[in-house]
């Protein structure tokens, strides 16, 4: 049975300690209770930095184990738990921040940079020696400031160190992107030859799953799908959905230009439910009709 953790109090209560702001929170997960661990909803937007390897995490129906030195990202709304081992004692860092703190805020205006906290569990971070040095001396000068005497820039402090630590994360998962065994050019070949592969004639894939989505084409990578949408805009600068609908109107000319196939029958091989929906993307793409596109043909 999970549990929503409604405030800054609730939070606090884990680690044994005072609140020291409504908004922000950083505990030691060595002085957790194990309660912490059970299925939760913190209610906040958290980074927690895992320095031993204690257990399986459960993110939103993925399980994972991670090694010591990784990093992810929860969001309010997920309820995650872990199963923890008999040994090691949990080892960590764990920064909460309520939605609140971005209200009004230039923090709350660069937050969509912050995508990662839509990453599923097997996207997680992992930190290199600097790296992680980074991340901690970011938590110190938060924990810094939660214990600085409060005044009227406590609140701007505490964003701006936030706002930091979100940008080193941004920044070493671009590295991460970067460093990744599949490389880009690799990537989009396969990409390309999946979507061929699911129109090639004889192929059921239209009939039964329907027109492709991004949902997937990134589960055939074992990506979740911001992640696949990344990797698709780093290397095209275009959005996976864009990418998806291009190569669609690449096959909906090839079936068009077979004057024995209707549209209706051309839409169905794609995967469309509906002939219009076909026919609007279409026209949407291309700036005509299928009709008036197969005219050109002749």
């Amino acid at each position: 049975m999970k549990h929503t953790v409604r405030n800054m109090d609730e939070f606090n209560a884990f680690f044994h300690q005072e609140t020291a702001n409504p908004m922000v929170g950083i505990g030691d997960l060595s002085d957790a209770e194990l309660s912490l661990f059970e299925p939760l909803d913190f209610g906040c937007y958290c980074v927690v930095l895992m320095d031993s390897d204690f257990g399986i995490l459960n993110k939103g129906g993925n399980v994972i184990r991670y090694r010591p030195g990784t990093m992810f990202t929860m969001k309010p709304g997920e309820i995650v738990y872990m199963d923890l081992n008999d040994n090691p004692r949990p080892r960590g860092k764990m920064l909460a921040f309520r939605p609140e703190l971005m209200e009004n805020t230039g923090l709350g205006r660069d937050f969509y940079l912050f995508n990662y906290f839509d990453f599923e569990a097997p996207e997680a971070l992992l930190l290199n020696d600097t790296e992680r040095k980074v991340m901690l001396n970011c938590f110190s000068n938060i924990e810094a400031e939660l214990k600085a005497e409060n005044d009227e820039l406590t609140s701007h402090m505490l964003r701006l160190g936030i706002g930091q630590t979100l940008s080193y994360c941004k920044r070493y998962y671009e590295r991460q992107f970067d460093s990744r065994q599949l490389k880009s050019s690799d990537f989009i070949k396969r990409l390309d030859s999946l979507l061929d592969g699911y129109f090639a004639q004889g192929s059921d894939l239209p009939k039964t799953n329907g027109y492709p989505t991004v949902a997937w084409c990134s589960s055939q990578f074992h990506l979740a799908p911001n992640y696949f949408g990344n990797l698709v805009r780093k290397d095209l600068h275009i959005s996976a959905q864009e990418y998806i609908h291009n190569k669609v109107m690449e096959q909906a000319k090839t079936l068009l230009a077979d004057p024995s196939n209707s549209v209706n029958q051309v839409a169905e091989a794609l995967g469309f439910d509906y002939p219009n929906h076909f026919s609007r993307l279409f026209r949407k793409m291309t700036g005509m009709s299928p009709s008036s596109f197969r005219k050109t043909m002749i």
